[in-house]
Protein backbone atom coordinates (compact mmCIF):
# COMPACT_ATOMS: atom_id res chain seq x y z
CA UNK A 1 0.00 0.00 0.00
CA UNK A 2 1.26 3.27 -0.32
CA UNK A 3 2.08 5.49 1.77
CA UNK A 4 -0.73 7.57 1.21
CA UNK A 5 0.08 9.92 4.52
CA UNK A 6 2.99 10.67 3.15
CA UNK A 7 1.87 11.53 -0.21
CA UNK A 8 -0.69 14.16 1.59
CA UNK A 9 1.61 15.55 3.26
CA UNK A 10 3.72 16.34 0.21
CA UNK A 11 0.43 17.69 -2.17
CA UNK A 12 -0.70 20.08 0.97
CA UNK A 13 3.26 21.65 1.00
CA UNK A 14 3.05 21.99 -2.73
CA UNK A 15 -0.72 23.39 -3.11
CA UNK A 16 -1.86 24.85 0.26
CA UNK A 17 -3.69 26.67 -1.71
CA UNK A 18 -5.95 24.21 -3.38
CA UNK A 19 -9.41 24.27 -3.72
CA UNK A 20 -12.82 24.33 -6.24
CA UNK A 21 -11.51 26.12 -8.85
CA UNK A 22 -15.43 27.02 -9.94
CA UNK A 23 -16.67 30.29 -9.42
CA UNK A 24 -19.61 30.16 -7.29
CA UNK A 25 -21.77 32.25 -4.12
CA UNK A 26 -24.36 29.95 -3.04
CA UNK A 27 -25.10 25.80 -3.65
CA UNK A 28 -26.95 26.13 -6.62
CA UNK A 29 -24.68 28.24 -8.74
CA UNK A 30 -21.76 25.74 -7.54
CA UNK A 31 -24.30 22.79 -8.76
CA UNK A 32 -24.95 25.10 -12.14
CA UNK A 33 -21.58 25.46 -12.59
CA UNK A 34 -20.18 22.04 -12.17
CA UNK A 35 -23.07 20.34 -14.93
CA UNK A 36 -21.77 23.29 -17.02
CA UNK A 37 -17.92 21.89 -16.39
CA UNK A 38 -18.61 18.42 -17.99
CA UNK A 39 -16.78 18.10 -21.17
CA UNK A 40 -15.65 21.77 -20.41
CA UNK A 41 -12.54 24.19 -18.55
CA UNK A 42 -13.55 25.11 -15.12
CA UNK A 43 -11.79 28.50 -16.96
CA UNK A 44 -14.47 28.61 -19.51
CA UNK A 45 -17.39 27.91 -17.34
CA UNK A 46 -16.34 30.97 -15.35
CA UNK A 47 -16.53 32.83 -18.43
CA UNK A 48 -19.90 32.42 -18.52
CA UNK A 49 -21.41 31.94 -15.31
CA UNK A 50 -21.30 35.59 -14.15
CA UNK A 51 -23.86 36.61 -17.22
CA UNK A 52 -25.82 33.86 -16.52
CA UNK A 53 -26.71 33.95 -12.81
CA UNK A 54 -27.29 37.58 -13.20
CA UNK A 55 -29.94 36.36 -15.96
CA UNK A 56 -31.56 33.48 -13.86
CA UNK A 57 -30.38 34.22 -10.03
CA UNK A 58 -32.10 31.64 -8.35
CA UNK A 59 -33.84 28.16 -8.65
CA UNK A 60 -37.04 29.39 -9.75
CA UNK A 61 -35.31 31.56 -12.38
CA UNK A 62 -33.93 28.18 -13.79
CA UNK A 63 -36.50 26.22 -13.08
CA UNK A 64 -38.87 28.55 -15.52
CA UNK A 65 -36.10 29.11 -18.08
CA UNK A 66 -36.99 29.18 -21.75
CA UNK A 67 -34.60 26.52 -23.13
CA UNK A 68 -33.56 28.31 -26.43
CA UNK A 69 -32.82 31.25 -24.43
CA UNK A 70 -30.26 29.30 -21.50
CA UNK A 71 -28.87 27.53 -24.43
CA UNK A 72 -27.25 30.89 -25.86
CA UNK A 73 -26.08 31.62 -22.33
CA UNK A 74 -24.23 28.21 -22.08
CA UNK A 75 -23.36 27.15 -25.87
CA UNK A 76 -19.35 27.92 -25.30
CA UNK A 77 -19.43 25.13 -22.65
CA UNK A 78 -20.20 22.63 -25.22
CA UNK A 79 -23.00 19.75 -25.27
CA UNK A 80 -25.53 23.27 -24.63
CA UNK A 81 -28.58 21.44 -25.84
CA UNK A 82 -28.14 18.77 -22.93
CA UNK A 83 -27.09 20.77 -20.50
CA UNK A 84 -29.58 23.08 -20.54
CA UNK A 85 -32.14 20.80 -20.54
CA UNK A 86 -30.61 18.99 -17.63
CA UNK A 87 -30.40 22.33 -15.26
CA UNK A 88 -33.69 22.88 -16.26
CA UNK A 89 -35.05 20.02 -14.82
CA UNK A 90 -32.34 20.05 -12.46
CA UNK A 91 -33.98 23.26 -10.87
CA UNK A 92 -37.37 22.00 -11.27
CA UNK A 93 -37.28 18.90 -9.22
CA UNK A 94 -35.28 20.87 -6.46
CA UNK A 95 -38.01 23.54 -6.41
CA UNK A 96 -40.65 20.98 -6.57
CA UNK A 97 -39.33 18.53 -4.22
CA UNK A 98 -36.33 20.07 -2.14
CA UNK A 99 -37.98 23.79 -1.97
CA UNK A 100 -34.83 25.05 -3.59
CA UNK A 101 -32.40 23.72 -1.08
CA UNK A 102 -29.70 21.88 -2.34
CA UNK A 103 -29.72 18.55 -1.17
CA UNK A 104 -26.94 17.22 1.29
CA UNK A 105 -26.10 13.78 0.65
CA UNK A 106 -25.79 11.32 -2.47
CA UNK A 107 -28.91 9.47 -2.47
CA UNK A 108 -31.03 12.85 -3.08
CA UNK A 109 -28.50 14.97 -5.05
CA UNK A 110 -28.12 11.99 -7.52
CA UNK A 111 -32.33 12.17 -8.31
CA UNK A 112 -31.00 15.61 -9.77
CA UNK A 113 -31.14 15.70 -13.70
CA UNK A 114 -27.22 16.02 -14.74
CA UNK A 115 -25.94 15.12 -12.10
CA UNK A 116 -23.81 12.19 -11.04
CA UNK A 117 -21.30 11.14 -8.97
CA UNK A 118 -18.42 13.52 -9.12
CA UNK A 119 -20.60 16.72 -9.27
CA UNK A 120 -22.36 15.06 -5.85
CA UNK A 121 -19.20 14.67 -4.38
CA UNK A 122 -18.25 18.61 -4.99
CA UNK A 123 -21.31 19.25 -3.78
CA UNK A 124 -20.83 17.50 -0.41
CA UNK A 125 -17.10 18.45 0.03
CA UNK A 126 -17.12 22.35 -1.26
CA UNK A 127 -20.59 22.76 0.23
CA UNK A 128 -21.31 20.54 3.14
CA UNK A 129 -17.68 19.94 4.34
CA UNK A 130 -18.59 15.89 4.01
CA UNK A 131 -16.39 13.21 3.72
CA UNK A 132 -16.34 13.18 -0.61
CA UNK A 133 -13.85 11.65 -3.18
CA UNK A 134 -14.50 13.54 -6.71
CA UNK A 135 -12.70 11.71 -9.30
CA UNK A 136 -12.47 14.34 -12.77
CA UNK A 137 -10.09 13.45 -15.44
CA UNK A 138 -6.84 14.87 -13.46
CA UNK A 139 -7.67 12.74 -10.72
CA UNK A 140 -8.15 9.37 -12.73
CA UNK A 141 -4.76 9.82 -14.15
CA UNK A 142 -3.18 10.69 -11.32
CA UNK A 143 -4.69 7.70 -9.50
CA UNK A 144 -3.83 5.40 -12.03
CA UNK A 145 -0.12 6.89 -12.54
CA UNK A 146 1.17 6.89 -8.66
CA UNK A 147 -1.02 3.39 -8.15
CA UNK A 148 -3.76 4.71 -5.70
CA UNK A 149 -5.85 2.37 -8.02
CA UNK A 150 -5.80 0.05 -10.74
CA UNK A 151 -9.09 0.58 -12.14
CA UNK A 152 -10.26 3.14 -14.78
CA UNK A 153 -14.18 3.15 -14.03
CA UNK A 154 -14.16 6.34 -12.00
CA UNK A 155 -16.95 4.86 -9.09
CA UNK A 156 -14.57 2.16 -8.70
CA UNK A 157 -11.61 4.44 -8.33
CA UNK A 158 -13.56 6.51 -5.73
CA UNK A 159 -13.67 3.55 -3.86
CA UNK A 160 -10.68 2.72 -3.95
CA UNK A 161 -9.58 6.33 -2.56
CA UNK A 162 -12.40 6.17 0.13
CA UNK A 163 -10.65 3.30 1.71
CA UNK A 164 -7.38 5.18 1.98
CA UNK A 165 -8.16 8.57 2.52
CA UNK A 166 -8.73 10.22 5.84
CA UNK A 167 -12.77 11.23 5.52
CA UNK A 168 -11.74 14.74 7.33
CA UNK A 169 -9.46 15.18 3.71
CA UNK A 170 -10.50 12.96 1.06
CA UNK A 171 -11.76 16.19 -0.91
CA UNK A 172 -8.87 18.48 -0.33
CA UNK A 173 -6.82 15.85 -1.74
CA UNK A 174 -8.77 15.29 -4.70
CA UNK A 175 -8.61 19.36 -5.45
CA UNK A 176 -4.56 19.03 -4.71
CA UNK A 177 -4.68 16.21 -7.48
CA UNK A 178 -6.29 18.17 -9.81
CA UNK A 179 -3.55 21.30 -8.96
CA UNK A 180 -0.78 18.83 -9.89
CA UNK A 181 -2.37 17.29 -12.97
CA UNK A 182 -2.12 20.75 -13.88
CA UNK A 183 1.10 22.11 -13.07
CA UNK A 184 3.34 18.75 -13.35
CA UNK A 185 1.75 15.50 -14.13
CA UNK A 186 -0.34 16.70 -17.12
CA UNK A 187 -1.60 13.88 -19.74
CA UNK A 188 0.59 13.81 -22.71
CA UNK A 189 4.07 15.16 -21.04
CA UNK A 190 4.44 14.48 -17.27
CA UNK A 191 7.37 16.43 -15.56
CA UNK A 192 8.65 13.67 -13.35
CA UNK A 193 11.64 15.65 -12.45
CA UNK A 194 10.09 18.14 -10.60
CA UNK A 195 7.57 16.18 -9.09
CA UNK A 196 7.48 16.34 -5.37
CA UNK A 197 5.74 12.83 -5.13
CA UNK A 198 7.65 10.96 -7.78
CA UNK A 199 9.30 8.67 -4.90
CA UNK A 200 5.87 7.34 -4.28
CA UNK A 201 4.44 7.01 -7.68
CA UNK A 202 4.54 3.51 -9.90
CA UNK A 203 4.40 5.54 -13.19
CA UNK A 204 8.26 7.22 -12.26
CA UNK A 205 9.28 3.92 -11.36
CA UNK A 206 8.54 2.16 -14.41
CA UNK A 207 10.77 5.21 -16.11
CA UNK A 208 13.53 5.17 -13.88
CA UNK A 209 14.12 0.98 -14.04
Amino acid sequence: MKDIKEIMELLEEAYPEAGCTLRYSDPLQLLIATILAAQCTDARVNLVTPTLFKRYPDCNAFAEADAHELEEYIRSTGFYRNKARNIIECCKRLKDVYKCVVPDNMEDLLTLAGVGRKTANIILGDVYNKPAVVVDTHAKRLSNRIGLSKHKDPTKIEMDLAKILPPDRSARFCHQLVYHGRAVCNARNPKCEICVIKEHCDYYRNLTE
